[in-house]
């Protein structure tokens, strides 16, 4: 590759980063915790979109590439670190970084019970809280479109079901 196709496209890619950086932040700040500090997995997860750029054939939009990057990058640290640590402490989830202080309460404790939701789950419900269709879920998750509305459905019975708890 010569130097001003090299120069082209790290341009290009941090633009790409730079006008997409609230969706990288989003999907990191659902997996931050004790072992996860946002700028790792902010870092991570830029890392691995920097790796796949070159690779990105315009089959689908850069947000939806770059929602399945993140997931992807976060849930496998997340996975690396459970290998690793048998417990993982939940008192992280007062502490997140990208929690406006005016947030209302009910919102505020939606979230915490996101975040107590396996992987995949916040993964789903991250993408329908962001609009996605469910044929986008699908895309980026790679699961069926039946099984994004099933998963969904479940889901919101789960957090129903919490937050009367």
């Amino acid at each position: 590759m010569s130097k001003n196709n090299r120069t082209e496209l790290e341009t290009d890619f941090i633009r790409m980063i730079q006008e997409n950086e609230r969706i990288i932040y989003k999907v990191c700040s659902f997996y931050v915790s004790e072992s996860f500090r946002m700028e790792d997995l902010y870092q991570e997860t830029v890392l691995n979109l920097w790796r796949s750029y070159p690779k990105f054939r315009n089959e689908s939009s850069y947000s939806t590439w770059i929602y399945r990057i993140a997931l992807n990058s976060c849930i496998s640290d997340l996975r690396k670190e459970s290998r690793h640590h048998q417990n993982v402490p939940l008192s992280w989830s007062e502490n997140i970084v990208f929690e406006p202080d005016n947030m209302e309460d009910d919102i505020r404790e939606l979230y915490t019970l996101i975040r107590q939701l396996k992987t995949l789950e916040r993964a789903i419900i991250l993408l329908w809280l962001e609009e996605k269709s469910y044929q986008e879920i699908a895309d980026i998750t790679g699961l069926s479109l039946s099984n994004v509305a099933t998963k969904l459905k479940r889901i919101k019975e789960k957090l129903k079901t919490m937050l009367n708890q």
